[in-house]
């Protein structure tokens, strides 16, 4: 089998050699190419292919393969190359971002962009502030940002990382949608003007991580990337603008007195006087 390939691909390359030259080949002594003993195909091919390079230089050459893997390879690379220039390109227009947003607001600036998202700075919490109350049967329905939560007096909350507030700072929430007790409920169109949340910020944290997994099938291409969404944790310490029923302490039910029962007593049977005769 090897030598027939040898021969194959010698054959090929005389024919290609035949296309490229418009004048014919010069026919060459048949003293350079007779057969010794010691000599196989594959040292025939050599000899010739010396032959003829030293009579014309100017012949290209060409190499015979049936394998197409390398193709197969050369594009996935440049694919792979084609994604990572995309890439490059989006993270430098991310940072481009950041640093547009590096630029310092003013005071006015930053309570309108609060605002926006649904609340509003006080103050950073004093030693001396009472502001956890107890428990009041009164619910409210609140938004920040875009989520909406039904919060009541003393609930903690995680929302999106609020911009422009401390650890210990009191929030006013401005958007309350609803207000609700056990008398009353308020519906607002869609916000309640003179309704009010107030809250606490006890922390800023991080979600727990997410794994980001991408993957294009046949081209070489597998992304992993981790994602942990930044949290702001809020206590909810009053809500204004309802009238709240005084909290009273439920009484214990006195037990009832078993009633008698009713059952029948039993007849005594009278006595047999003895008779005499």
């Amino acid at each position: 089998m090897a030598n027939r390939r040898c021969v194959q691909n010698l054959n090929r390359y005389l024919q290609f050699v035949k296309t490229l030259t418009p004048h014919p080949i010069p026919q060459f002594p048949t003293s350079k190419y007779t057969l010794h003993s010691g000599l196989t195909p594959k040292h025939l091919h050599r000899v010739v292919i010396s032959n003829f390079i030293n009579e014309q230089p100017s012949v290209c050459f060409r190499h015979f393969c049936s394998n197409n893997r390398n193709d197969d390879t050369d594009e996935d690379d440049e694919d792979g190359e084609d994604d990572d220039e995309s890439e490059g390109d989006y993270m430098e227009s991310v940072d481009d971002e950041r640093e547009n947003l590096r630029i310092v607001l003013s005071a006015e600036d930053k309570d309108k962009e609060a605002a926006e998202i649904g609340y509003k700075v006080i103050s950073p919490l004093q030693r001396s502030d009472r502001v956890f109350k107890p428990y009041e049967p009164a619910f409210a329905v609140v938004q920040i940002g875009s989520h909406q939560f039904k919060v009541s007096n003393g609930d903690c909350i995680y929302t999106e990382r609020l911009k422009y507030c401390d650890v210990n700072d009191k929030l006013i929430l401005n958007k309350v949608l609803m207000l609700g007790s056990k008398t009353q409920t308020i519906i607002g169109r869609p916000i309640l003007p003179d309704a009010a949340v107030h809250a606490v910020v006890e922390e800023h944290a991080l979600d727990a991580k997410v794994i980001i997994f991408k993957k294009k099938r046949r081209k070489n291409y597998r992304r992993t990337k981790g994602h942990r969404q930044e949290l702001t944790k809020l206590r909810i310490t009053d809500i204004s603008g309802i009238e709240k029923p005084e909290n009273t302490p439920s009484l214990k039910t006195e037990k009832k007195e078993k009633m008698p029962s009713l059952k029948t007593e039993k007849k005594e049977k009278p006595e047999k006087i003895p008779v005499e005769a």
